[in-house]
């Protein structure tokens, strides 16, 4: 699957299993917000098959306990410049400051990786 759009912003962190639900249901709240400001896709995954011998693991990066689910996520934008236009304006709304005190909850920001990244191979 080709993925539409030439900037990326990637998320990646560790949510407690037993509240795996309620992340979710925060993640839908927080993909409509998303896409109503620009994004071409939003998309959540939680850690299925993390096991690894040979390189550092996604729960190693993410700091995971065992009673966590590490999750990678991303949103995908036409350009770097609808990414920061969208980014301000979802800073800005309303509902983020619902949503925000619940994640506190949820998973430890602290711990949370963020980045925009510049597709360079992509079919």
């Amino acid at each position: 699957m080709k993925i539409p759009g030439s900037y990326i912003d990637g998320f990646l962190l560790s949510v407690p299993t037993e509240m795996l639900e309620e992340y979710r249901q925060l993640a839908e709240m927080a993909a409509a917000i998303w896409l109503e400001y620009g994004a071409l896709q939003y998309t959540e995954c939680a850690g299925d098959d993390l096991s690894t011998d040979f390189c550092r693991s996604f729960v190693s990066a993410a700091d995971a306990k065992d009673d966590e689910t590490v999750i990678f996520s991303w949103a995908v934008f036409p350009d770097r410049a609808a990414r920061d236009a969208a980014n301000a304006k979802i800073m800005a709304d309303e509902r983020l400051r619902t949503i925000c005190p619940a994640s506190g909850e949820i998973f430890d920001c602290k711990r949370m990786a963020f980045g925009g990244f510049k597709p360079i191979v992509a079919h």
